[in-house]
């Protein structure tokens, strides 16, 4: 321990033998004899190291130092912030007493691994050893829900948040419920997510070593589906996609669906919307929609005797309720004037383009069009070739059906919901039917067995609600104006610091039992994520179909005979 730093039961420095060094992020363990108490091991992370001459009083003598002209002693000193102190007896460890790199059962203790009945691994420290988090701080036992942070394209939000999914569904923490977990993942930056069942062609030995460190095989997801959009005037409703051919489900809506669900509010999903007087039109009508909508054969519906299979020509019919005199009242109600109503329409015109592709009665109905997560354990949904308004309604259409699909089922089973770009679906500021739903799964979500994966460029942007009920938070590489705001408060100053550079593929993950976030890699993804990266598809590539009970856990109890 050093004498010329002040000791404090929260904060130490060590000083460094010649020939010994710390790093950041090294876990570090001293020990004291207390009377009465016995010995107090005291544990801590390294923030900070900081190497200077002790003899030097000008900023030139290090140059005479060098030359041997003056004496001096190369000083380096490691701060280390405290994580845990065993037993709980809070004082100072003592100046001159050893100190020693944790490592093992002593690292495990400093990082309350040993108190971790259900440890998922979440990538390798500094050290090269496994980090973990504690699973029921993730599947709502204790708390749920996680928010990642960084810089678009660098931060690698998205890799880590698969990554983590995949730990969740391959390190067998979760034993038995594994069979009923679920994740849904909706992707918005091109077709990177369209192979997550197709191996890597790029994993080398190195990367698999990873893996094998973290006790985990390294493959592709086991059980994956994939939906997309349909073509925009394809009369056959082929999926919008490019790289992948076969394997994708296209998904719309039918007009019926459309009216009978009252979906229109997820049309007009901005932050805005709920502080303008259009809105009470829009429940009107959505109201009135699912009172006269008759179905009709694949999907199309019949108002007023009026046949309609087109979105737009759904569009035209409310246009021509709200603008005739007499059915004015029934549609916008008693009291609301010409400039709301005409509001309203503005809108409602303007989503003609972006959700054509997605409402429709022209389209023979085709099982399993619909979004679900029942039959597979990982779904993606892309909408990348969606405008921004068309990628609001699906994300706010699907998230409440699963919540209530959710609801009715019971919390037997695990929902993980990936969404990227948060702060466009749950901004700080206004009010949204998609805001409203993402507020509740992360506010009772966990209660459900819904947990919410939440990615986003600048978490001070997101709803603070959504930020402040996920228990854990990662942070890769930040903006450093960013940085500094109070969201990230849990940040060491140093850690901070090292975020504005953080490589990619390097992440801070906060757990609410460790008081410092610890530094993680996580290996190389073991599945393609571009078509280039496609070893090929499962059955092609092995030359059998996948395993069905692949994802099983494994059974070890005696039979009950």
């Amino acid at each position: 321990m050093a004498g010329t730093e002040d000791s404090t039961p929260l904060q130490f420095s060590v000083g460094l033998a010649p020939e010994q060094y710390l790093q950041l992020d090294d876990v570090v363990v001293t020990h004291r004899s207390v009377p009465g108490q016995g010995v107090v091991a005291t544990s801590g992370i390294v923030t900070e190291v900081r190497a200077r001459h002790e003899g030097a009083t000008y900023g030139s003598d290090v140059f005479l130092i060098a030359d041997g002209v003056l004496p001096a002693h190369v000083q380096e000193i490691a701060e280390i912030t405290t994580t845990r102190v065993e037993p709980e007896c809070y004082v100072p460890p003592t100046p001159g007493s050893p100190a020693r790199r944790a490592t093992g059962r002593e690292r495990a203790e400093a990082l309350y691994f040993d108190q971790m009945d259900l440890k998922l691994p979440v990538g390798l420290g500094r050290d090269g050893e496994p980090i973990y988090v504690n699973l029921e701080f993730l599947d709502g036992t204790r708390g749920g829900h996680v928010s990642i942070s960084g810089i678009s394209g660098v931060a690698t939000k998205t890799s880590f948040a698969l990554f983590l999914l995949y730990s969740i569904f391959r390190s067998g923490v979760l034993g038995r419920r594994s069979v009923n977990a679920k994740a849904l993942v909706f992707s918005v930056k091109g077709e990177d997510l369209l192979f997550l069942d197709h191996a890597n062609a790029k994993l080398d030995d190195e990367q698999r070593a990873r893996y094998a460190r973290l006790d985990l095989p390294a493959e592709p997801f086991a059980s994956a589906g994939f939906f997309a959009p349909t073509m925009p005037d394809d009369p056959s409703g082929r999926p919008f996609v490019a790289g992948r051919t076969s394997g994708v489900v296209p998904f719309w809506w039918t007009l019926a669906e459309f009216c009978r669900q009252e979906l229109l509010p997820y049309v007009f999903a901005d932050a805005e919307d709920e502080r303008n007087q259009y809105t009470m039109v829009i429940h009107q009508v959505a109201a009135q929609l699912k009172r006269h909508a008759v179905e009709l054969d694949q999907g199309a519906v019949s108002l007023d005797g009026r046949t309609l299979r087109t979105y737009e020509q759904l569009v035209e019919y409310v246009s021509d309720q709200l603008t005739d005199e007499d059915a004015r009242r029934d549609w916008a109600g008693p009291v609301t004037g010409t400039g709301t109503i005409n509001a309203f329409l503005r809108r409602l015109r303007s989503s003609l383009k972006p959700m054509r592709t997605l409402v429709r009665g022209d389209l023979p109905d085709v099982p399993g069009r619909r979004v679900s997560t029942e039959n597979q354990q990982v779904t993606v949904v892309d909408l990348h070739n969606l405008p921004e308004r068309a990628q609001r309604f699906v994300v706010g259409v699907v998230l409440a059906d699963e919540t209530t699909r959710k609801e009715a089922a019971g919390t037997g089973g695990l929902l993980f919901t990936m969404i990227d770009e948060l702060n466009k679906y749950a901004p700080r500021e206004g009010s949204s039917p998609i805001k409203e739903v993402l507020l509740d799964i992360a506010e009772r979500g966990r209660s459900l067995g819904i947990i919410l994966i939440g990615a986003q460029q600048t978490a001070s942007e997101v709803e603070r609600r959504i930020v402040s009920n996920s228990s854990i938070k990662v942070v890769g590489r930040l903006d450093p104006a960013e940085s500094g705001r109070p969201e990230y408060g849990f940040l060491p100053p140093s850690q901070r610091a090292r975020a504005v550079l953080a490589k990619p593929g390097a992440m801070f993950v906060s757990q609410p039992e460790i008081p410092v976030p610890l530094a993680v890699e996580f290996p190389f993804p073991a599945w393609a994520t571009r078509l280039s990266e496609s070893a090929g598809e499962p059955a092609r590539r092995n030359g059998a179909a996948p395993d069905p009970f692949a994802r099983l856990p494994v059974d070890d109890d005696d039979a009950p005979f």
